[in-house]
């Protein structure tokens, strides 16, 4: 069986043209399931939900006859714990991220753990031109084949299609009065926190999730999010980051001659004779390290990929005590530390560089991180454990035009859903919503870090990584991963609480 680095770096060499790839531009995604979900609980695996279909429409703010298009958006359901309509019992919805909703589903234990305890009806609705939501007919190819259908494919329209699908599904259950939450993790959790910040008349509360919403231009910098995934490795090793720090430009050296592309290609038990190695390989490290580092849970995890608790240090281990012993050289230690990421279950047999799969349907990220959701995350200083890069904006934009013939539009989120003097700002008219971040993870430099005020409520988890929080429980999760789960859950009871007693009281 062979791996490869799969569909995470496919946005950036669909953009690198027949420019010479760099490492230091790399731009990260958000991680979604890209291999297989959380191993859920035995009392959740029989049925998670159901899956129905909403007639949404095209386009929400303009009134051209083609605006009035619909097509077949996807949402799930489960009503296991509902308490129903009668008793007003809450609606708990995530706010889907760019890839099929079932994936988001089968990682978002908190929701179906906490349901029983609220009584809640748990929904999940997939974000148009992700899944099985697509535009067009359903028809990716048409979907996705120029910048006119492309065109409808923005936050903004699936914000207005969550307010859209929820509005509709309390009044065919008769459930007007039922109070709903949205929940979400990374993109989900930014939509979530702007979905109450724009419909604070449908969602009463947020619980927003390692959602980078201050992570644009001029508001964090763009060496924060490698600054992190340096300071990861650098705190389980120095060793181990000085290995890794230095590895670079002995790659870039070895790759430039035919004997050490062999070389490289036996090190690292790659399944194909390259004629050019020295970028894929770079890409392929970087990726198990920058996603390991978002993904150092406490416990093992099956999220992105099969990895054990604590992966950073694993992968640390492999590095500081290779098994070939001290005497090993850089190849083989950072061949070790990469199977922590691509080989943990032990089945792969050699490594594709050139899989650029795409098995979740998560493509179309591409298109938003070239129209609206410009994070600068590509910049390493010289202490960085990524070669040094400044970071500019006109790299972004001319890569874009390249790939879609646009420009990105630079400044539009702040403009629409703001960021700057956030505290300000939110505390004259904002209300109910938790950010939660885990300075493990690398977005948590774009996160919203402290109390904005007593109803936006900052959880800040020094050891906690990208939305560990919205995992499945375990046995062995740390005491602090416990109160995290029960401070968010003491939250909602109070914004549910604080909703009941205004409802008995209306008076007009």
């Amino acid at each position: 069986m062979a791996i490869g680095f799969s569909f995470q770096w496919l946005f950036l060499l669909c953009l690198v043209s027949s420019v010479p790839f760099s490492l230091s531009r790399i731009t990260p995604r958000f991680p979604s399931s890209l291999i297989s979900p959380e191993k859920v609980s035995v009392s959740t695996t029989t049925k998670l939900y159901k899956t129905s279909y909403f007639t949404q429409t095209l386009d929400h703010f303009n009134f051209l006859p083609q605006s009035y298009q619909t097509f077949q958006q996807r949402y799930l359901i489960n009503d296991t714990f509902w308490g129903g309509a009668k008793t007003k019992a809450p609606i708990f919805v995530y706010t889907g991220n760019e890839g099929e909703i079932e994936w988001f589903a089968q990682n978002t234990g908190f929701m179906f753990e906490t349901a029983p305890h609220f009584k809640a009806l748990l929904v999940f609705l997939e974000h148009r031109f992700y899944g099985k939501s697509i535009p067009f007919g359903g028809d990716k190819e048409v979907a996705y084949s120029n910048t006119s259908t492309l065109g409808y494919l923005s936050s903004t329209q699936a914000l207005a299609d969550y307010a859209t699908l929820i509005i509709d599904l309390k009044n065919n259950i008769s459930a007007v009065d039922s109070p709903v939450v949205v929940f979400g993790g990374s993109y989900g959790g930014m939509l979530a926190a702007w979905f109450r910040l724009k419909y604070p008349h449908v969602a009463i509360g947020a619980l927003a999730s390692s959602s980078p919403i201050l992570g644009f231009e001029n508001l964090t910098s763009p060496y924060s999010f490698n600054n992190i995934v340096t300071q990861d490795f650098k705190s389980e090793s120095e060793n181990c980051y000085q290995v890794i720090k230095d590895s670079w430009q002995q790659i870039e050296d070895t790759a430039k001659t035919s004997k050490g592309i062999n070389l490289l290609r036996k090190s690292f038990n790659l399944c194909k004779n390259y004629e050019y190695i020295g970028d894929y390989l770079e890409s392929w490290l970087s990726t198990a390290f920058v996603y390991t580092a978002m993904t150092d849970y406490p416990t093992p995890s099956n999220f992105l990929n099969p990895l054990p608790a604590y992966p950073v240090k694993q992968m640390c281990k492999a590095i500081d005590n290779p098994k070939s012993g001290r005497n090993s050289n850089t190849f083989e230690k950072l061949y070790g530390a990469a199977n922590i990421y691509y080989n943990y279950s032990g089945t792969a047999t050699c490594f594709d560089l050139e899989d650029n799969s795409d098995p979740h349907g998560l493509s179309e990220w591409s298109w938003q991180a070239c129209t609206e959701i410009i994070l600068p995350t590509g910049g390493s200083t010289n202490q960085s454990i990524f070669p040094a890069y400044e970071w500019h904006y006109s790299d972004r934009a001319s890569s874009c035009q390249r790939a879609f013939g646009i420009h990105p539009r630079r400044t539009w989120i702040t403009t629409h859903f703001g960021g700057f003097g956030i505290e300000r700002v939110l505390k004259r008219f904002g209300s109910n919503i938790i950010f939660f971040n885990g300075l493990r993870d690398p977005w948590s430099g774009g996160g919203v870090l402290k109390n904005i005020s007593e109803t936006i409520v900052a959880i800040v988890a020094k050891e906690g990584a990208h939305h560990v929080d919205l995992r499945f429980s375990t046995k062995e999760d740390p005491e602090w991963l416990k109160e995290v789960r029960k401070q968010e859950v003491r939250i909602i009871e109070g914004w549910i609480s604080q909703y009941y007693h205004d409802l008995a009281h209306l008076s007009f």
